[in-house]
């Protein structure tokens, strides 16, 4: 059966491998899912991440988390805002602020995939993905 979001999927690998305290966890690799990754990279959220083409025809995605001195997740909250049935977009002006500006939100814009404080200082709007804590 075809997977009907596969970002999605992605978001939820990661909140099940940082909950069962694994050290990197695998998903099927695409252009959109990398870009969301090295946003999480960015803001500190994921430790690293890199494509493993060891098979030709399907790609992975092996992400390695990240956790704080006690063993607790990085990531204490993450959603998925704009889901296949009801897309959600936003304007630079009414872009939302998640847990008060200390969360992020992540956001598809034409200029390609940012956080929600880069699409603000570019100016430019787009789909809300997804929000991190």
């Amino acid at each position: 059966m075809a997977m009907s979001d596969p970002l999605g999927d992605m978001l939820t690998r990661i909140r099940n491998g940082q909950h069962a305290q694994k050290t990197d966890i695998r998903c099927p690799w695409s252009k959109h899912k990398e870009a969301v990754c090295a946003v999480l990279k960015e803001e500190g959220f994921i430790k690293d991440f890199n494509v493993d083409s060891s098979d030709e025809k399907k790609k992975q995605l092996v992400i390695a988390l990240r956790y704080v001195e006690d063993g607790e997740g990085v990531i204490r909250e993450m959603r998925r805002v704009s889901k296949p049935g009801r897309r959600v977009y936003s304007g630079v002006g009414e872009m939302p602020r998640f847990y008060n500006g200390l969360g992020v939100t992540i956001v598809s814009t034409p200029q390609g995939v940012m956080s929600d404080h880069k699409a603000r200082d570019a100016k430019v709007g787009g789909e809300l993905l997804c929000q991190v804590f």
